[in-house]
């Protein structure tokens, strides 16, 4: 078993052919090629094919040919080989399943094709985007270098060809890289859109951006206002749309040549985009599940922490941020959510010089290092900083909170529970006012009501809050359609005073009195009582608390 990485030496490159060597390279899918002979590697290849059983496969010269759902063992995939081998197709590629890789070998050494095996854990639809987008790409070396998935570094090579900023966009509007080759003009929009790493216009509701996803080749955009000319051309593997690359017109004496780069470089800016993508998704779910591993599971915290490189010496503190929206778990909200987690991400990677963050159960978390002498007031700006940004992404107003400090790893499900436990807070303060604005806040900043919660919590846990004099009352006021509940809140409020009562309750000082006789008189209530007096009211507030 050789991997076909390691047998790239064997290939010779030939200007303008394509090899199954430098296809796989770009792949850059773990592809393990079966048996020793590198001849096969030097193939030509012209195209990508998914395997159909019905398919006589009369078609497939110098094609990679995927065969997807087939058994290594089966009887099916020795005749998909001895058809690939008559047509002349470049590679089969299949996945193993459990076959050793001795039967797997017995099986393909009698065919004159290659066969290429695939990680069991690999997804189908990618590897064809991959291997559709590798056969274009390996033809253009015009941006060799650059290593697969750096867009960053690939914008520069752009930039160096084409002589303009450049900027590579997905379909959301996030800018994934941008050139930083000095000397090349520039504009606002563009100075605005490299700092907050997204579009100002959605590209859903930008005409400019649907005339370039509109066509096949590059365009040019002309200038307007304040904005210079660009060129753009929308990416694709296969019928999916990547994103778009945009680049700052050059110039008249410089344009077309630039519109040929950039309608040559396409193939390979897709496979640059896929993998960038691929190790995007890849950051993210890892990144979500190791800060899920800190906050959930603290007897492997040390180990994630490790992962992550944390570094808890000087604390860390968990930061919870949540979009209010009426409705979630539909595509907008799922998006606007990704927006959050890659806004939170910028920002505290600005702030820290490095971030974790991940989306758990809808909610963005970050954990935020304590640097400095007045680490508090620094979360405290930075959530607000994010809140802010947070009109640029949703019309729905954007909750933050930040847990206690945490001295070790195993503090931080502390430390999260305290920020959630605050943006419930946040968010019944906001629902009791009515307002719709962004909402921040540290926990000891609701340190009392967050306790009160817990003593409330204790009550119904223990049973402390059933058969009680609140519960007596309840039950008048739901009989007679009664107000004395409010009566005994005022009345605790004001401490007894019955003008102020009567101001505060809009009625007669009269009216004050007679509800207060039913009161003590008809249900008992010992209002002189200091500890029943106490007990009523931490009844009260916790209910109110709780929005019950």
């Amino acid at each position: 078993m050789n991997g076909a990485r390691n047998d790239s030496t064997a290939a010779e490159r030939q200007p303008g052919i394509v090899s199954l060597i430098d296809c796989i390279q770009l792949m850059q899918a773990d592809l393990v090629q079966v048996g020793t002979d590198p001849e096969g590697l030097r193939h030509q290849v012209t195209g990508v094919l998914m395997h159909d059983p019905l398919d006589l496969l009369a078609d497939v010269g110098n094609c990679m040919v995927l065969a997807i759902g087939m058994a290594v063992e089966s009887p099916e995939f020795a005749a998909l080989l001895e058809k690939a081998s008559r047509a002349n197709a470049a590679a089969v590629i299949v996945k193993a399943h459990g076959a050793s890789m001795e039967n797997v070998r017995a099986i393909a050494s009698g065919h004159a094709v290659a066969v290429l095996l695939a990680p069991d854990s690999t997804d189908w639809t990618r590897l064809v985007a991959l291997a559709r987008a590798s056969v274009g790409g390996a033809g253009a070396d015009f941006v060799s270098g650059v290593r697969l998935g750096d867009l960053y570094a690939f914008a520069n090579a752009a930039a160096s060809i084409t002589n303009g900023a450049v900027s590579i966009v997905d379909p959301l509007g996030r800018v994934l890289g941008y050139s930083t080759l000095p000397g090349q003009p520039i504009d606002e929009l563009r100075r605005v859109t490299t700092l907050s790493l997204e579009e100002t216009t959605a590209p859903a509701f930008d005409a400019d951006f649907k005339r370039v996803y509109d066509s096949a080749r590059s365009v040019l955009i002309p200038a307007t206002g304040q904005e210079l000319a660009r060129l753009a051309l929308a990416v694709r593997a296969g019928d999916e749309l990547l994103g778009s690359i945009w680049i700052i017109n050059p110039g008249e004496g410089l344009r077309e040549m630039a519109m040929q780069a950039l309608d040559r470089m396409a193939a390979l800016a897709g496979l640059h985009m896929l993998h960038a993508r691929s190790a995007l998704d890849f950051g993210e779910r890892r990144n979500g599940d190791l800060i899920r591993t800190l906050m959930d599971d603290t007897a492997h915290a040390s180990f994630a922490a490790a992962q992550l490189g944390l570094d808890a010496a000087k604390g860390l503190a968990v930061a919870a941020f949540s979009i209010v929206r009426p409705k979630t778990g539909n595509l907008e909200s799922i998006q606007e959510l990704q927006k959050l987690l890659h806004l939170v991400t910028t920002v505290c990677s600005v702030q820290f010089n490095s971030s974790h963050s991940a989306v758990i159960d809808s909610v963005v978390y970050a954990l935020l290092p304590c640097e400095g002498t007045s680490p508090r007031s620094v979360h405290r700006r930075v959530v607000a900083e994010i809140a802010a940004y947070g009109r640029t992404i949703s019309a729905f107003p954007l909750m933050a909170a930040v847990g206690g400090i945490a001295l070790t790893v195993e503090e931080l499900p502390g430390s999260r529970a305290e920020a959630l436990a605050t943006l419930r807070q946040l968010l019944r303060r906001q629902s009791a006012q009515g307002g719709g604005s962004p909402a921040v806040g540290l926990v000891e900043d609701h340190r009392i009501p967050l306790n009160l919660l817990k003593i409330a919590a204790f009550m119904q846990e223990n049973g402390l809050a059933g058969d009680d004099d609140i519960a007596a009352i309840q039950a008048r006021d739901a009989a007679s359609q009664g107000e004395y509940l409010d009566t005994l809140r005022a009345y605790l409020e004001c401490n007894g005073s019955i003008s102020a009562m009567a101001a505060r309750l809009h009625v007669h000082n009269n009216t004050v009195r007679y509800r207060i006789s039913r009161l003590t008189g008809d249900l008992g209530i010992d209002l002189d009582d200091p500890q029943r007096r106490l007990w009523l009211w931490l009844r009260l507030a916790t209910l109110d608390l709780a929005g019950n």
